[in-house]
């Protein structure tokens, strides 16, 4: 690969609509004609009326199947295992960020294209050619690079907006992070996920996914909130999927990504999502390539508004001993790991020193 090859990618179409599901079948059926559905208990029954209008009348079939909950290699292998055992040249997820991992491995296993339908915007998994792979205990194992992104994303933004509100606002949590993370690789000549360089397009898309969300962020919680489908509310489901997606993968990413995967290590931090984890470690991100006081007084206060972490206390540290916490961040500075993707040499030991002092400035903006 030549020094300066750039490389962008993006699933086959995107879909995003109020009502949008009832039209699957038109988009799935060049596809496959026969499809495994997956999904949690409240995923499949949120996109169940829709598709069965949807896929009726494009001649599809559906075979529905609960997601294990984690999606870990033997989950990855049980869904391969039964898309094959049923003829099925499809394999769709329903529902959020793990299973819509574990459906995209499979997808790749057992050789037929993934539809992604998620059920809340509560990360930008949806686009990506990337499953995030998990132990059985919910601990993070490793990041899988696909062979190729999903032939369909829809999203119903119907469906979107009676998701709980806290997921819309993890989502923009995780988009919050894109454009600083592929601006900051950008800078370190660093790779994307694609292997290769970073394009103008992917900068341009992670640039207007923060811009969506500091102009229109709070106003899409307000509707999410009332379960209420606005302008607003659509752009921000646009950052948090789409515009997010593709800048992270085409862009890249950084310390804000390789915290979140370190907080995964523990146990008492399991309860946060990831956008949540991600936002916290967008301000050590920002403190330790000394942003300027106003960019990160904007992001503090953006994610005081709609209601991200800014503390330990927030992702369910308050408690945590300091051994803990190094061990995290020492977790998180491990060879291989995207905090490596800075134009600065990052330890484990700068991790450590810059949660404490974003935590710091955390408290105190909320004591104000």
């Amino acid at each position: 690969m030549g020094f300066s090859t750039q490389i962008f990618g993006a699933p086959g179409r995107y879909v995003q609509g109020a009502g949008a599901i009832t039209e699957i079948g038109a988009h799935a059926g060049a596809l496959g004609g026969r499809v495994l559905v997956v999904g949690g208990k409240t995923g499949l029954a949120a996109t169940r009326q829709g598709r069965e209008t949807g896929f009726s009348s494009s001649g599809v079939s559906q075979l529905e199947e609960l997601f294990g909950g984690e999606a870990s290699d033997r989950e990855i292998d049980r869904l391969t295992c039964l898309g094959r055992q049923n003829g099925c040249d499809l394999l769709m997820a329903s529902g959020g960020g793990k299973a819509i991992d574990a459906v995209k491995a499979a997808a790749e296993d057992l050789g037929v294209p993934a539809i992604i339908v998620p059920t809340v915007a509560s990360n930008d998994a949806p686009c990506s050619a990337l499953s995030v792979v998990y132990n059985e205990d919910g601990s993070f194992s490793r990041l899988r690079p696909l062979k190729r992104s999903p032939g369909l994303v829809l999203v119903d933004t119907e469906i979107i907006a009676r998701a709980p509100v806290r997921t819309l606002v993890a989502g923009m949590g995780d988009a919050l992070a894109t454009w600083f993370e592929a601006d900051a690789c950008q800078k370190a000549y660093a790779l994307n996920n694609f292997g290769g360089h970073i394009s103008a397009p992917a900068l341009a898309l992670a640039r207007l996914c923060l811009d969506t969300l500091l102009e229109h962020g709070a106003a899409a919680k307000a509707a999410c909130e009332n379960q209420a489908v606005t302008p607003a509310f659509e752009k921000v489901v646009e950052a948090n999927t789409l515009l997010s997606g593709l800048g992270f993968e085409s862009g890249g990413v950084g310390i804000a990504h390789a915290l979140s995967e370190g907080f995964s290590a523990v146990p008492s931090l399991h309860r946060c999502l990831h956008g949540e984890t991600v936002a916290f470690g967008l301000l050590v991100h920002l403190i330790l390539e000394d942003r300027p006081a106003a960019v990160l007084n904007e992001i503090y206060a953006f994610c005081l508004s709609v209601g991200l972490p800014v503390t330990l206390a927030d992702i369910g540290g308050a408690h945590l001993d300091r051994e803990t916490l190094r061990r995290a961040a020492e977790a998180s500075a491990a060879p291989g790991k995207p905090s490596h993707n800075m134009a600065f040499p990052v330890t484990g030991g700068v991790l450590y020193d810059a949660i404490l002092t974003a935590d710091a400035l955390g408290r105190r903006l909320k004591a104000c």
